[in-house]
């Protein structure tokens, strides 16, 4: 579990942010935004005032990130990639998770180290992340600023004849539904968004589209929207194309896997990460090595 809460003594009264400091090698900054979120436990009662002193016994919760040995693709003294498997989380969701792809990057490169951009659990590819708080910084702009051209492979639902290029704003907003937090759709009172589909194989035994996908903005969703909003939902989508019957028995978990092979398609999302093309001091195009593990084809339905 990379949360864990464990037991420390100050032997004399002293400021918190201090004593995690030395003991944790925490910065003054983390060490008090932790403190702020109540990690430290005086007497089982959280404290949250981040000048506050501790003597004697406390507690502590903290992320100690633990591994299963998944190894990076490619890497420079400034950031690396990771090939993610599908159903890997990027984060963790809450103090019970127990691994995220976060951990294994923390237990290898430290707690400076972060993931600079997020893609879905299902789906599996490219995920880059930044060695040190610097590159971390220059990373995210480069996102924002739309200087990482990123390519995705997909397979969907149908035949794709041609080169589409989808242009429909995307609208993120909260649900009703209590499963539901927010959905995505495509709304003339969303956010611009584009992505080229590029069609390159038609499989007529299982009626799916091997397609690449280059999104030109960065919506939540925005290739799954856009393949939905053109009528060719991605294979394995638990989301969108399905009732929403089928949508909250996924999200609660309710769906087996027979199940949802029948209605999506495939028992994972067939959406890869496959290229991440940028310029950080030199210019890197850096390619997935496992587009689609046999295992992910055989879990189709045929």
């Amino acid at each position: 579990m990379p949360f864990v809460k464990k037991k420390f003594h100050a032997p004399v009264k002293q400021k918190a942010f201090l004593f995690l400091i030395r003991e944790l090698q925490y910065k003054q900054k983390e060490a008090q935004r932790l403190i702020a979120k109540g990690r430290l436990l005086v007497a089982g009662e959280p404290m949250t005032h981040t000048a506050g002193f501790v003597e004697g016994d406390f507690e502590f919760i903290f992320f100690e990130p633990i591994t299963q040995s998944l190894k990076p693709l490619f890497q420079t003294d400034d950031f690396v990639l990771f090939d993610k498997p599908s159903g890997l989380l990027i984060h963790p969701q809450s103090r019970h998770t127990p691994y995220s792809l976060l951990d294994e990057i923390r237990y290898q490169f430290g707690r400076d180290a972060n993931i600079t951009h997020r893609i879905d659990q299902e789906t599996s590819g490219l995920v880059l992340a930044a060695k040190h708080k610097k590159s971390e910084r220059h990373l995210k702009i480069m996102f924002q600023e739309r200087q990482m051209q990123k390519t995705y492979l997909a397979f969907v639902h149908g035949r794709v004849d041609t080169v589409l290029h989808v242009n429909a704003p995307l609208l993120r907003e909260k649900d009703d539904r209590a499963s539901v937090r927010t959905v995505v759709t495509v709304n003339e009172r969303g956010k611009p968004s584009e992505t080229i589909i590029t069609p390159l194989h038609y499989d007529s035994k299982r009626q799916m589209t091997l397609v690449e996908a280059k999104p030109l903005t960065g919506r939540q969703h925005q290739i799954r929207v856009h393949l939905f909003h053109v009528k060719h939902p991605i294979v394995g989508d638990p989301i969108y194309g399905q009732e929403d019957y089928d949508v909250l028995n996924f999200l609660d978990k309710k769906i087996s896997k027979e199940e949802r092979i029948q209605k999506s398609g495939a028992s994972r999302l067939l959406l890869h990460a496959y290229q991440l093309e940028f310029t950080y001091g030199n210019h890197y195009a850096i390619t997935s090595r496992y587009p689609f593990t046999e295992e992910a084809m055989k879990a189709t339905k045929i």
